[in-house]
């Protein structure tokens, strides 16, 4: 009788090491604020293993390359347990001191490396957005604004303006985020505002022959920031936004973007703008930055 093929326990593998570098110190040959003799009481309370055997120090004796010894060395549950507890005391420490998240994205970063190492996340460690059921609405309902917007382009400069306004507030009305009863138009720009989860989000829309540059995003984002310091922006440009555009406007700003690509799959996957919208500002407070697109959201 022919044995079944077993699958090898996943591995701590050199992307994963950076990541728990930039958490834990590793590479510095510290971790965290841990001593030679909180280290191995540490390691003796919380893991029950004797961090000071001479075997975890074949690559060195400071702490920190016994611990990346130890995570390439040991077994699968005893490495997720000791990385579970390194989390704790780090975010434990990081309470106590009042010291800001260093890492981008720490939580969602880590907490998918111990699903990987065959772990669990412990209860209320939030999932991933991707994971998270897409809300949706009345298929005909999208299906009848997906129709709007690809008869919006055919339409002159005018025309096209007044039926953009029309699109996003019916849009936003389908969703239920309450937008304002009128837009200033200026040119083809729509400005406006809508209410989303007891927020107010401020409204830029444009529908012009090239992509939108930093300029236009620097401008908007000033405005938003000009208003109350819980304001919020959201940059709807059918031509999409310039990748040099992007890269001058940076990371870390009160607004998110959103291209007609976006819309249009939106309309066609039957995606309610509440929950691409949601995403949209999960991950632009994860990751710093402004657009993301849908595709990447849903994956």
């Amino acid at each position: 009788m022919v044995a079944s093929a077993m699958t090898s326990p996943p591995k701590i593998r050199p992307v994963d090491m950076l990541l728990l570098n930039d958490l834990f110190g590793i590479s510095t040959g510290y971790v965290l604020t841990f001593s030679d003799r909180t280290f191995a009481e540490f390691f003796t309370e919380e893991i029950g293993t004797d961090i000071d055997d001479p075997r975890f120090s074949v690559e060195g004796t400071s702490k920190g390359k016994r611990l990346r010894y130890f995570l390439k060395t040991t077994d699968a549950a005893t490495r997720v347990k000791a990385l579970l507890a390194l989390w704790e005391y780090r975010e434990s420490a990081r309470r106590r001191s009042g010291t800001a998240e260093s890492v981008p994205n720490a939580k969602e970063e880590f907490f998918s490396l111990i699903e990987r190492l065959g772990g669990k996340r412990p209860d209320g460690a939030t999932k991933r957005t991707a994971d998270i059921p897409a809300a949706r609405v009345d298929r005909s309902v999208s299906e009848a604004l997906k129709v709007r917007l690809l008869a919006l382009a055919a339409l002159p400069p005018v025309q096209r303006g007044f039926g953009y306004e029309r699109f996003l507030g019916d849009l936003f009305d389908a969703n239920g985020l309450a937008p304002r009863a009128s837009f200033r138009l200026v040119g083809e720009q729509i400005d406006g505002s809508f209410e989303m989860g007891n927020e107010t989000y401020l409204l830029e829309a444009k529908w012009t022959a090239l992509p939108v540059g930093a300029a236009d995003l620097f401008a908007f984002n000033a405005k938003v920031e000009e208003k109350a310091a819980w304001s919020r922006g959201v940059f709807v440009s059918d031509s999409g936004f310039s990748d040099d555009g992007l890269v001058a406007f940076g990371r870390r700003k009160s607004i998110v973007c959103i291209d007609g690509l976006d819309l249009f799959e939106m309309l066609d996957k039957n995606l309610s703008f509440s929950d691409v919208l949601a995403r949209k500002v999960r991950r632009a407070a994860e990751s710093g930055n402004p657009f993301v697109r849908i595709r990447d959201l849903y994956r």
